[in-house]
């Protein structure tokens, strides 16, 4: 099973979950500047919501992922007040014709003092564990 993990973020957080991720299931965590050039059964994407939204370099690199390339997306995350960006990727992922897993991973994150410390180890541990859970 072939496993890429791309990620964006502007505080760190979702770096952080991403390097966990990657190690969990053997992929280099890598910024989306990094675009997918080999097929990928699954492809572990991270995004946080940025002023209600996806950030809109999320929508591009969804958009234009090639859907011969990826099997299915796996959406994780954090963020400091809104939970789930699952529905906002969704709908990028639909109209590339990419599948997203429906299991999703996301977390608290700090932002301007607030969840001060988050994502924390015991976050890490459990965004691992989840990777290491969807690839079976």
């Amino acid at each position: 099973m072939k496993i890429a993990v791309r990620y964006y973020t502007k505080t760190g957080n979702t770096k952080r979950l991403a390097e966990a991720i990657g190690k969990a299931v053997g992929a280099e965590a890598l910024p989306i500047s990094s675009p997918i050039t080999e097929p990928v059964d699954i492809l572990f994407l991270g995004n946080s919501y940025y002023a209600f939204s996806i950030d809109p370099e999320v929508r591009s690199f969804v958009r234009g992922l090639d859907r011969n390339l990826v099997g299915k997306i796996v959406n994780f995350g954090s963020a400091a007040m809104l939970n789930s960006t699952y529905k906002k990727v969704k709908a990028e992922a639909d109209k590339a014709g990419i599948p997203m897993d429906e299991r999703e991973f996301h977390c608290k994150g700090e932002f301007k003092g607030i969840h001060k410390g988050k994502p924390d180890e015991s976050d890490m541990r459990a965004a691992a564990e989840f990777a290491r859970k969807i690839i079976g």
